[in-house]
């Protein structure tokens, strides 16, 4: 029997990355009991307190154990605490540590990734939360190796998942490693949720990150967005702004955490992304817009940056090309 603790967490929280494992796990001993196995899972909502209300009082949690009473659990599950409920949730930094040096895993869920690496548990090792987060966990987090592209990692019994609703493919991913594939597969089918899904990729959007003070690399951002088209060097924008290559590259990395190159890339990959979305252009004339003239280095930084290539994305995401192809 696996002892999962999933915690619940004080202030803003994800309402269903805590009850999105607890029906997963008590699905799964559902499905082994039907298939003459023994349930594996004993699932507690663990608490600081009887009570814990969410979403301003809409909705309420009464975990059945509190964190001072469990001695022992095999695995600890993070749900999508935002991270600024982290100073209400001090009091489980502690207890999560100890958990994992008595041989506990643990998992976080999203944002959930936050609270993880507040414990020093996955400095060094890799991690992913949502995409949307990326930029304020790497400033918080630096010896953490961020995987936002990711939708699970596993590593030396720490697991995280991406953002939102893909903590359902982290709780199948462990489902098949306690339980069994048979098992993963079944609660894939049942929550109609892919099992094999590996990249967020293709959900993020890029928006840039401005919450700097750095004027000219600012600067130097808004010349990126609102010249999409051009083809423009670090050394053309370092000129423009009065900076040596090496000082503007330097002060635009620490600002934004991308080199100058990969925003200009992401500016353009996410231009290109809106273009095919909305737009009935051809995937050449949309390269063109971004100011690229090789295809094969278009397509080859669009699949890096999306995990799909252009024409992919456009079957995906464009009602134009979905409807065309229904009819």
């Amino acid at each position: 029997m696996k002892h999962i603790s999933i915690i619940v967490p004080q202030g803003e929280c994800v309402l269903s990355s805590i009850i999105g494992p607890y029906k997963a796990f008590n699905a799964a001993n559902v499905y082994l009991q039907q298939i003459g196995r023994e349930p594996m899972f004993d699932l507690d909502l663990v608490g600081l307190s009887t009570e814990v209300k969410l979403y301003e009082g809409l909705f309420s949690i009464h975990p059945d154990t509190l964190m001072k009473d469990v001695q022992k659990t095999d695995l600890v599950i993070i749900p999508a605490a935002q991270p600024n409920s982290l100073p209400l949730n001090l009091d489980f930094i502690p207890w999560i540590k100890e958990q994992y040096k008595n041989g506990a895993e643990v998992a976080s869920l999203c944002v959930g990734a936050f609270m993880l690496a507040s414990t020093g548990l996955i400095s060094g090792k890799k991690c992913a939360t949502h995409w949307k987060a990326a930029d304020a966990f790497r400033s918080m987090f630096p010896d953490v190796h961020l995987m936002p592209e990711k939708i699970i990692t596993d590593e030396n019994g720490s697991y995280s998942s991406g953002g939102a609703y893909s903590f359902l493919n982290l709780v199948l991913h462990l489902i098949e490693k306690y339980a069994g594939r048979e098992v993963a597969i079944y609660l894939s089918k049942l929550l109609e949720v892919e099992i094999e899904r590996e990249g967020q990729s293709k959900f993020a959007i890029f928006t840039g990150q401005k919450d700097h003070e750095d004027e000219p690399i600012k600067k130097a951002q808004q010349y990126i967005e609102s010249n999409v088209d051009q083809k423009i060097t670090v050394d053309q924008l370092a000129g423009i702004f009065l900076l040596s290559k090496r000082n503007f590259e330097r002060r635009f990395k620490k600002a934004t955490a991308n080199t100058p190159v990969e925003y200009l890339q992401r500016v353009k990959m996410e231009a290109a992304k809106k273009s095919l979305e909305s737009g009935r252009a051809h995937i050449n004339e949309v390269m063109y817009s971004v100011g690229y003239s090789d295809s094969k280095a278009f397509r080859t930084m669009f699949k890096k940056v999306t995990g799909l290539s252009p024409i992919d994305y456009k079957r995906k995401y464009n009602r134009h090309t979905t409807v065309a192809v229904k009819n």
